[in-house]
């Protein structure tokens, strides 16, 4: 099995995947930038961490190999569990371990894990096409250095231009003031007449609307029924799952039974092996989510485990 496959694909839709035993690898959105001594603009990308700290499974890692190889949740776990201990082993011997398009992992002298991500792959997908590229130094300093020392060389000179007397134009001239003048009060009487016969229709058209208001006024004796809309609260698709039964009766038996202990459990639906999936909760936000989950297997069910899922 190659982890490291299901870890990359991961990262591309998480910013954190969690490896339960070994380790989680997170993600932070670093802005684009300019290197000035390069004249290299880099796009935006997400860069790779690696936490030693944060080995609790979350069953996001396993639920997707399940997934992806139509394999059972606990057969997943083996796996990963199996590849963790090879893994180790490999770093104890003193070796680096190279984890494809993710980065090196490599055992300090202190005992702890250290990460050199891989920057041969851009998970943010927004920047999706967006390369590293370079840019040409501008020279207009150059090139204005340059005239100006043409100028100095060459000077140009302008010379005004003569114009001719054309007497014609005066008249011309005066023979369109007088034109202009004459359409000016024409457009004038003629535009009080359009307002006066404008004021009049206004007036005979307000007078019919607040009939026809009246009238309306009067057929409407009663107030219309008020409308009622029911929307739906997004559930979200973390689900934290209590438990899978053969017998629909059991998993309607154990979902009244968390209710009476304060949760929000429901049913939903049948999964791929035909049991009913019963859950204590469902959020939309998977932080709260891994925090209920956690709370939940101190305190309620250990083998209780996050479902990433979306619901029709």
């Amino acid at each position: 099995m190659q982890l490291e496959t299901y870890i990359s694909d991961l990262l591309y839709r998480y910013d954190c995947v969690i490896v339960p035993q070994f380790g989680a690898f997170l993600t932070h959105r670093v802005s684009a930038k300019l290197n000035e001594n390069t004249q290299s603009f880099y796009p935006p990308k997400k860069a790779l961490s690696f936490n030693e700290q944060l080995q609790t499974n979350d069953g996001l890692l396993a639920n997707y190999i399940a997934e992806v190889e139509k394999v059972p949740y606990l057969v997943a776990v083996e796996k990963i569990a199996k590849q963790v201990k090879s893994i180790k082993s490999y770093l104890v011997e003193g070796e680096t371990i190279e984890l494809s398009n993710i980065g090196d992992l490599i055992l300090n002298k202190e005992g702890h894990i250290n990460f050199e991500p891989s920057s041969h792959i851009n998970y943010l997908t927004d920047a999706f096409g967006l390369s590293q590229f370079k840019t040409v130094e501008v020279t207009r300093a150059i090139h204005k250095e340059t005239v100006e020392a043409v100028e100095k060389v060459i000077p140009i000179a302008i010379t005004p231009e003569k114009r001719k007397s054309r007497p014609y134009l005066k008249y011309a001239a005066i023979g369109l003031i007088f034109l202009t003048a004459g359409g000016f009060f024409a457009s004038n009487y003629y535009g009080k007449q359009v307002d006066s016969h404008n004021q009049i229709a206004q007036e005979e058209a307000n007078v019919q609307l607040d009939a026809k208001v009246q009238e309306a006024t009067f057929i409407i004796e009663s107030p219309l029924p008020a409308a009622t809309l029911q929307v739906e609260k997004k559930i979200g698709n973390y689900h934290i799952i209590a438990g899978a039964f053969r017998v629909e009766a059991n998993s309607d038996k154990k979902v009244q039974q968390l209710r009476d202990k304060g949760f929000k459990a429901r049913k939903i639906g049948v999964n791929r092996y035909g049991l009913h999936e019963v859950v204590y909760s469902s959020h939309t936000d998977r932080i709260e989510a891994l925090n209920a989950l956690r709370t939940i297997k101190r305190t309620q069910n250990s083998d209780a485990w996050l479902l990433v899922k979306a619901l029709d």
